[in-house]
Protein backbone atom coordinates (compact mmCIF):
# COMPACT_ATOMS: atom_id res chain seq x y z
CA UNK A 1 0.00 0.00 0.00
CA UNK A 2 1.31 3.45 -0.80
CA UNK A 3 0.53 6.84 0.70
CA UNK A 4 -2.13 7.61 -1.90
CA UNK A 5 -4.00 4.36 -1.26
CA UNK A 6 -3.74 4.76 2.50
CA UNK A 7 -5.10 8.30 2.38
CA UNK A 8 -8.19 7.22 0.42
CA UNK A 9 -9.27 4.90 3.22
CA UNK A 10 -8.23 7.21 6.06
CA UNK A 11 -10.87 8.24 8.55
CA UNK A 12 -9.82 10.55 11.37
CA UNK A 13 -10.36 9.19 14.86
CA UNK A 14 -13.46 10.75 16.36
CA UNK A 15 -14.49 10.66 19.98
CA UNK A 16 -18.24 10.61 20.38
CA UNK A 17 -20.07 12.29 23.23
CA UNK A 18 -21.91 10.51 26.06
CA UNK A 19 -25.02 12.47 25.01
CA UNK A 20 -25.03 10.45 21.75
CA UNK A 21 -26.07 7.33 23.68
CA UNK A 22 -29.68 6.38 24.45
CA UNK A 23 -28.76 5.36 27.99
CA UNK A 24 -25.56 4.92 30.00
CA UNK A 25 -24.91 2.39 32.74
CA UNK A 26 -23.19 3.94 35.75
CA UNK A 27 -21.12 0.76 35.98
CA UNK A 28 -19.39 1.62 32.65
CA UNK A 29 -15.61 1.80 33.13
CA UNK A 30 -14.24 5.33 32.88
CA UNK A 31 -10.82 5.90 31.28
CA UNK A 32 -8.62 8.97 31.00
CA UNK A 33 -7.26 10.22 27.67
CA UNK A 34 -5.04 13.13 26.73
CA UNK A 35 -4.90 15.29 23.65
CA UNK A 36 -3.46 18.49 22.25
CA UNK A 37 -5.57 21.48 21.24
CA UNK A 38 -4.99 23.65 18.16
CA UNK A 39 -2.50 25.82 20.05
CA UNK A 40 -0.46 22.78 21.16
CA UNK A 41 -1.66 22.84 24.76
CA UNK A 42 -2.18 19.41 26.34
CA UNK A 43 -5.48 18.53 27.99
CA UNK A 44 -7.06 15.44 29.49
CA UNK A 45 -10.58 14.11 29.22
CA UNK A 46 -12.63 11.12 30.38
CA UNK A 47 -14.22 8.50 28.14
CA UNK A 48 -16.34 5.39 28.46
CA UNK A 49 -16.00 2.55 25.96
CA UNK A 50 -19.21 1.24 24.40
CA UNK A 51 -18.96 -1.46 21.72
CA UNK A 52 -15.38 -0.45 20.99
CA UNK A 53 -16.17 3.25 20.52
CA UNK A 54 -15.03 6.05 22.84
CA UNK A 55 -17.63 8.43 24.25
CA UNK A 56 -16.33 11.56 25.98
CA UNK A 57 -17.80 12.30 29.42
CA UNK A 58 -17.55 16.03 30.26
CA UNK A 59 -16.71 17.02 33.83
CA UNK A 60 -20.07 18.76 34.17
CA UNK A 61 -21.78 15.40 33.53
CA UNK A 62 -19.69 13.79 36.27
CA UNK A 63 -20.76 16.60 38.63
CA UNK A 64 -24.45 16.07 37.81
CA UNK A 65 -24.11 12.32 38.35
CA UNK A 66 -22.51 13.01 41.72
CA UNK A 67 -25.51 15.17 42.68
CA UNK A 68 -27.96 12.49 41.52
CA UNK A 69 -26.15 9.78 43.48
CA UNK A 70 -26.19 11.90 46.65
CA UNK A 71 -30.00 11.90 46.47
CA UNK A 72 -30.59 8.51 44.90
CA UNK A 73 -27.56 6.21 45.39
CA UNK A 74 -29.34 3.20 43.86
CA UNK A 75 -29.36 4.86 40.40
CA UNK A 76 -28.02 2.46 37.75
CA UNK A 77 -28.70 4.08 34.38
CA UNK A 78 -28.78 7.67 33.14
CA UNK A 79 -29.47 9.61 29.96
CA UNK A 80 -27.48 12.73 29.04
CA UNK A 81 -28.98 15.50 26.92
CA UNK A 82 -26.85 18.17 25.31
CA UNK A 83 -27.78 21.69 24.23
CA UNK A 84 -25.67 24.43 22.67
CA UNK A 85 -22.32 24.21 20.92
CA UNK A 86 -18.67 24.85 21.72
CA UNK A 87 -18.07 26.82 24.92
CA UNK A 88 -21.84 27.28 25.32
CA UNK A 89 -22.58 23.54 25.54
CA UNK A 90 -24.74 22.53 28.49
CA UNK A 91 -25.49 19.00 29.69
CA UNK A 92 -28.48 17.73 31.64
CA UNK A 93 -28.46 14.27 33.23
CA UNK A 94 -31.69 12.28 33.73
CA UNK A 95 -32.29 9.11 35.71
CA UNK A 96 -33.42 6.17 33.57
CA UNK A 97 -33.29 3.45 36.24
Amino acid sequence: MNLKEASKGYEPKKTHNVADLEAVSLSSPLEERSGTDASGKEFSYSVILVTGEEYRVPNSVLEEIQTILAEKPETKTIKVKKSGEGMNTKYKVFIVE
